[in-house]
């Protein structure tokens, strides 16, 4: 107990899901890869994230 409030330990917070985003990437990007990207998650309403899985998704027919 906190300050007269209770806390919680080692619960998980946030929506429970099938497919955790458990890693994390920092990237430099150019000028025209930044403004593709966010076009693309203009026109389709979604996040960076996704918009970056997605492309990760298309790289592999290549392997």
């Amino acid at each position: 107990m906190k300050g007269g409030i209770k806390v919680a330990v080692g619960k998980k917070r946030g929506p429970k899901t099938d497919n955790p985003k458990a890693y994390r990437m920092t990237i430099k990007l150019d000028q025209e890869s930044k403004d593709i990207i966010d076009a693309y998650c203009a026109k389709e309403s979604v996040s960076k994230g996704e918009c970056v899985r997605r492309g990760v998704k298309r790289l592999k027919g290549d392997l």
